[in-house]
């Protein structure tokens, strides 16, 4: 039986090591049609590839992690806002709200979040930043500094397209890591669907994913997707499953769905196999 148990054993530690090989390749294949790419196993808290990640580029909406991030973090989020022109005065995509709504500041938060609107972070910025946008910018890249985002800068609460507005897949990693430890932050970014009514109005807002990953696979807990034409595609997704927990960025992405599809096959294969003991 001895034998048996060292076959079995050496048998899948050959198995293991095949699948590494195997997953390594497939993670190098991804890498190649993005400009920049960083996966990470936070159950280990290891870094399992990265191509480029201090690479200075445009994070397109996932700006709006930090944006939603200080609005969650405020202690304002039952507070009223009432819309001005400055706030929807951006381009798609939008919410729709008119000037002289009033919303809780958590309808815009899980606006910005889950379908990315870009009129609800600017209501966030000039709302938190009291009207005045440039405030609040400062107060995102000082959040950035503190989390030690060295090669970030940010300069609009959106994501637009700015020569200035700069981030790595790295820093964007260590953001994404950070606001994942807020319970409130993990609750909205795991939706698919939010509805909410203006107070003033009784207008009804149904909101829905933009992360086309976390709609076709159960696994998938967040995050937040992004693209301009400047950024190209982008996207955070974590991905949850037995004791496997993925967090992955990838900037400017060809293919991005069906390459996100491939991380996720790459790397959330059940860490079950384990090798029975044979007596």
């Amino acid at each position: 039986m001895r034998y048996i148990s060292l076959v079995f054993t050496v048998f899948f530690t050959f198995s293991s090591a095949l699948y590494a090989a195997n997953d390594s390749k497939t993670l190098t294949i991804v890498g190649k049609d993005s400009d920049s790419i960083m996966v990470k196993d936070l159950s280990k808290n290891k870094t399992i590839y990265a191509k480029d990640e201090n690479q200075l580029l445009r994070p397109a909406s996932l700006t709006k992690i930090m944006t939603c991030m200080l609005a969650i973090e405020s202690g304002k989020m039952d507070k009223v806002v009432t819309i001005t022109k400055p706030m929807i005065d951006v381009e798609p995509t939008k919410l729709g709200l008119k000037v002289g709504d009033k919303v809780k500041l958590k309808d815009l938060v899980h606006a910005a979040l889950i379908k990315s609107a870009n009129d609800a972070a600017y209501s966030i910025a000039y709302y938190l930043g009291n009207n005045d946008k440039a405030k609040f910018i400062s107060m995102m890249n000082k959040k950035a500094k503190k989390l030690g985002m060295k090669n970030t800068n940010f300069v609009n609460p959106a994501g637009f397209d700015d020569n200035k507005h700069k981030s790595t897949a790295r820093d964007l990693m260590k953001l994404a890591e950070y606001a994942i430890k807020n319970k409130t932050f993990n609750s909205i970014v795991k939706l698919n669907k939010y509805t909410f009514t203006t107070i003033n109005t009784k207008k009804r807002f149904a909101v829905y994913t933009s992360n086309r990953l976390q709609r076709e696979n159960k696994s998938v807990v967040g995050l937040k997707t992004g693209y301009t034409s400047g950024a190209g595609a982008c996207l955070i997704a974590r991905a949850k499953k037995d004791n496997k927990d993925i967090l992955f960025v990838m900037l400017n992405a060809s293919n991005r769905w069906e390459n996100a599809k491939r991380v996720l096959n790459a790397t959330m294969k059940s860490a079950k196999k384990t090798t029975k003991n044979l007596t």
